[in-house]
């Protein structure tokens, strides 16, 4: 029975999920193809067998798929679902079916092509912000321990997981921002939490330690820190925003995190965060499955937003396969005026398909070696 259990909660939330955001990132593509006049064959959530169909009016095939791990539009021309290369029997189209091809495009209708699926994922994640925001209010993290860091000023002073931070040094501490903020203009290295721990007031008192820390630039710094981390709830600002102060405070949050989520990156790229921080599929549902048991709808929808972001940023590196790679290359042929040779692309999406396979390897790797030690430790 405890199998059956872990699947609704693990299982169906994140095939309800991905689906979503599939969907979100494909329909993008499929609507700016019909806009600019490309055919779609195909619109595909997930690989595979398929195991449900319908053609619509316009001849596009509607699909669903047995493997729900991603998705595809096919347009009129194309040889795989990916768009890398064209059929063997493009050539044989008529006149009037190459206006509708997706190869027979000037570079800047395959461009926004291109550019609309990431762009569909950012659209989707501030929509979703900007409902929290107006209908309840601005989100935010609360003062509640998720992580003690080993050998920090805290583990030593007994602060565990679940408390929650009511005082520093006498100040107030609402958000977990907070935190930080009051720890930064403590000179003399003292402090005095006040916090609670189930339902029980307690104080402590000690002396705060010297951690590294990543400054905005990259940099690898010291300075005196608690050594906390937040936990993944929310909590919410109950504040009256009107639509346009609720859609600038959700694209406004929708950018921080970006470039939260670049620096992150840039940082396991230069050595200077590990890699072993990287996440896939995994990782995905294992967190997917931790919302749905442990929080309601709201951090579901948090958190969606949160990878409608992350599939946007990601699909917009420059790897061949992806958007982005694409992106590049279109640029290229806009920039030269000469389209380039299909012999160059197929071998630019094979190497970009081994690098994409390779950070999947890792990423699965990590996921497996995380999972063995929260069954285990």
């Amino acid at each position: 029975m405890d199998w059956l259990i872990n699947a609704v909660y693990y299982v169906v939330p994140f095939v309800v999920l991905l689906g979503i955001l599939v969907f979100v990132h494909e329909f993008g593509h499929f609507l700016v193809a019909r806009m600019t006049g490309v055919c779609v064959e195909a619109f595909s959530i997930g690989f595979g067998k398929v195991l449900w169909s319908k053609t619509d009016k316009h001849g596009t095939n509607w699909r669903i798929s047995a493997v729900p791990l991603g998705g595809y539009c096919q347009f009129l021309g194309d040889g795989d679902a990916s768009s890398s290369t064209a059929d063997e029997k493009a050539v044989e189209l008529t006149e009037e079916e190459k206006k509708h091809a997706f190869n027979f495009q000037n570079p800047y209708k395959k461009l926004a092509i291109a550019l609309a699926g990431p762009g569909a994922n950012y659209f989707f994640a501030i929509l979703v912000f900007t409902g929290i925001f107006f209908f309840l209010g601005k989100i935010s993290f609360p003062p509640v321990v998720g992580e003690v860091f080993p050998d920090s000023a805290a583990a030593e002073a007994g602060i565990q997981a679940n408390d929650r931070i009511l005082t520093i040094n006498g100040h107030k501490i609402e958000h977990f921002d907070d935190i930080r903020r009051e720890v930064d203009l403590i000179t003399d290295g003292k402090v005095e939490v006040e916090l609670l721990r189930n339902e029980q007031p307690m104080t402590l008192n000690f002396k705060l330690k010297e951690l590294e820390v990543s400054g905005m630039d990259g940099t690898i710094t010291k300075r005196p820190m608690l050594g906390v981390k937040s936990v993944n709830a929310i909590e919410i600002e109950y504040q009256k925003l009107s639509l346009w102060n609720a859609f600038k405070n959700a694209s406004i949050e929708t950018w921080d995190i970006t470039a939260a989520t670049l620096r992150g990156v840039g940082q396991m790229i230069t050595g200077k965060r590990s890699g072993e921080e990287l996440g896939g599929i995994i990782r995905i549902a294992e967190m997917t499955g931790d919302i749905s048991k442990q929080s309601g709808v709201l951090d579901f929808l948090v958190f969606m937003a949160l990878l409608s972001i992350n599939l946007g940023l990601i699909n917009l590196f420059p790897i061949p396969v992806l958007d982005g790679g694409h992106v590049v290359l279109y640029v290229i042929e806009i920039v030269t005026g000469r389209e380039i040779s299909n012999q160059v692309k197929d071998v630019l999406f094979k190497l970009g398909f081994a690098l994409i396979v390779a950070l999947m390897v890792f990423a699965t790797w990590n996921d497996f070696v995380r999972l063995f030690h929260r069954w285990f430790a």
